[in-house]
């Protein structure tokens, strides 16, 4: 009994060690991770000129002017009516220098407007790019020489803030453009050409996302990540509208895209782990869809502070909950993926927290915005994951398929082996049959033409009939021999010695043998045309010249051969053999069947000769009148492979 309890607790007990030896590293690994980020963060922005700046200003505001150090926080507004003006003076020395000077703005929220000496030389607001505080988009501005004094100058800077964050001006920096711009232009490779790419990129690997998803409807995960994806683009490439604007609710639609896009990455890190989404998961959407709401109702500023405490929070509780999914997931399945995924969480994470306390004013000084900047690489890295894991699903498939692709050929071979054996096997049925029927031709013909000699001999007959039947058989002999010859299918070839034998047999009877070809191809080539066809057609064209020498008293016997029909599947062989005899009576259908006893031997010559004509297939008419008797035989447009009267 103790033992039955014992195992399961040692058992849970190695799976804790287990859990935590695979923890304890991940999560070293992401303090190291969050480390990192806070020094590269502190590194990140670029020393400026300080050489140049200009931080001692007066700043009037509501109607009360006092002195400011720049940088400088003023509080939230939802009025551009009378915005914050500071004011400043510079010195500026000529010096016969030919150098322009610039003026040089790292950070501000969110639109300002410079002027010197009055003369205004910057408007923010006609960049809509310039106009969003987590951008960090810089600004510079080449002063005209006809604007500076030597000596001092006045610089005044009009901060337009349209909340919910508080407004906000870094140091501003005057001087020689040579020595500001490396500065502006390394600000803008980092805060906007940089985030340009990334979206760019995002908004590609949004594009083949949704194809896979359109091409794999079962895997839900490639769609949901191609709208977070799609969400964010949107969000990066279309500027918001400056307030006033004709068409506010677009501004409500970039707030709501936030929260959105953060509910988003959360349900596919649920289904890429292969986990259900929960009942009630679907909260998570809400306070975006708010936002959407408020805004597509209530004009601004209302939908900009629902965003401030609803859309905010749930962009973090994202990132929390994408953590914990991520990290329960590094420890179940210890794979590239997840352990990638949940590096990348960290980042963005720490980069929210970090504009988060850049927000509530606890990191001083340091108005720089990077959430965005890290969402969107941390969305293009799981993008490229799955597209690397796509790539390597295909090769697997690939691979699958070649090796199909080798057992059909493998079964192809054997398939063609079987079907040459068969073939084989075919063919050697066949020659077998063929030996068949001449054995059986031979035993019919010479074999009762040989008995019919010794029957001669051993009666004493005289030396005439004897000689006679050894004539006929010899001639069987010749036939069959014949018959055996490659004629290729052509059967001209075996009517060319039939004709000689049948000459030479007429020649003693002093009959006149006519041989007319009436079409030019003679007969058609048959292929299929074995020997044994041959000896049919011989033998049945055989008879009609013996009926014609014995019962029909002829003096000319005309063959005539043809091919009928026009079109190649319609040609049929024609012979007919017509004499001028006297003609015979043709017997009755019952005893041309062999049903009478005793039929004449006329009767059985032409039963053997439709009989013969039956087995190749062929039709076989016959005709006698006192004028004459015609024989006309029909060949078929293939002849059979088969003996079909012996089937």
């Amino acid at each position: 009994m103790s033992e039955v309890v014992v195992e399961p607790l040692v058992t849970a007990k190695a799976r804790r060690r287990l859990r935590l030896t695979r923890l304890v590293p991940y999560v070293l690994l992401q303090v190291l991770i969050v480390i990192a980020c806070i020094l590269m963060l502190r590194l990140m922005p670029p020393d400026d000129p300080d050489d140049y700046a200009v931080s001692e200003f007066s700043l009037r505001e509501n109607g009360a002017t006092q002195a400011v150090t720049l940088p400088h926080y003023t509080s939230s507004r939802y009025s551009l009516q009378d915005p914050p003006l500071y004011s400043g003076p510079f010195t500026f020395r000529a010096n016969g220098a030919q150098t322009a000077w610039s003026v040089f703005l790292p950070r501000f929220s969110n639109a300002v407007e410079v002027a010197v000496n009055g003369v205004v030389i910057l408007d923010s607001r006609r960049d809509d790019t310039a106009n969003r505080p987590d951008r960090n988009t810089p600004q510079i501005a080449v002063i005209t020489s006809s604007l500076l004094h030597d000596g001092s100058n006045q610089l005044t800077v009009r901060l337009f803030v349209w909340g919910p964050l508080k407004g906000f001006l870094d140091t501003v920096y005057v001087g020689p453009d040579d020595a500001l711009r490396p500065t502006y232009e390394t600000r803008t490779l980092l805060f906007v050409t940089l985030p340009v790419v990334f979206s760019a990129w995002q908004s590609l690997l949004a594009v083949i996302l949704a194809i896979m998803w359109l091409m794999r409807r079962r895997e839900p995960v490639y769609g949901v990540l191609a709208l977070g994806m799609l969400i964010g683009a949107l969000q990066a490439f279309v500027p918001p509208p400056v307030p006033p604007a004709p068409y506010p609710q677009l501004a409500a639609i970039l707030l709501a895209s936030a929260p959105i896009e953060s509910a988003l990455v959360v349900v596919f890190a649920t289904l890429f782990f292969g986990w259900r989404w929960p009942r009630y998961g679907m909260l998570l959407f809400v306070p975006g869809l708010s936002i959407l709401l408020v805004g597509l109702i209530a004009s601004q500023p209302l939908p900009r502070i629902v965003f401030l405490f609803l859309g905010v929070p749930t962009v973090g509780l994202c990132l929390m909950l994408l953590a914990i999914i991520v990290t329960n997931a590094v420890i179940k399945r210890q794979d590239a993926a997840s352990f990638t995924f949940g590096c990348a969480v960290t980042i963005v994470l720490t980069c929210w927290f970090h504009d988060m306390l850049s927000v509530f004013d606890i990191v001083p000084d340091d108005r720089t915005f990077v959430t965005r900047l890290s969402y969107s690489a941390m969305l293009v890295a799981i993008g490229a994951g799955l597209t690397w894991r796509f790539a390597r699903a295909l090769n697997q498939v690939d691979s699958f398929a070649g090796q199909l692709i080798a057992r059909v050929r493998e079964a192809e071979e054997r398939l063609k082996a079987s079907f040459a054996r068969e073939e084989e096997r075919a063919r050697a049925e066949a020659l077998a049959n063929e030996r068949t029927r001449l054995m059986r031709d031979l035993h019919d013909g010479l074999g009762g033409q040989l008995v019919s000699i010794v029957a001669l001999s051993e009666r004493g007959t005289d030396g005439a009939p004897i000689a006679d039947a050894a004539r006929a058989a010899l001639k069987d002999l010749r036939l069959v021999i014949d018959s055996m010859d490659d004629i290729g299918g052509d059967l001209m070839l075996a009517l060319g010695s039939w004709r000689e034998r049948a000459a030479a047999q007429l020649r003693p009877h002093d009959i006149a043998l006519d041989w007319h070809v009436a079409t030019p191809q003679g007969l058609p080539l048959h292929p299929e045309l074995r020997p044994w066809h041959v000896i049919q057609i011989v033998r049945i064209l055989d008879e009609a010249v013996t009926n014609a020498v014995k019962h029909a008293k002829a003096r000319k016997i005309t063959v005539t051969i043809e091919t009928l029909g026009g079109a190649p599947q319609d040609r049929r062989g024609v012979i007919r053999i017509a004499d001028d005899g006297q003609g015979f009576a043709l017997p009755d259908a019952g005893a041309a069947n062999g049903e009478a006893t005793g039929a004449s031997q006329t009767a059985r010559g032409l039963r053997n000769m439709k009989s013969r004509a039956c087995r190749c297939g062929a039709a076989l008419e016959i005709d006698s009148s006192p004028s004459g008797t015609s024989v006309r035989l029909q060949l078929p447009q293939r002849f059979p492979d088969s003996d079909t009267a012996a089937g």
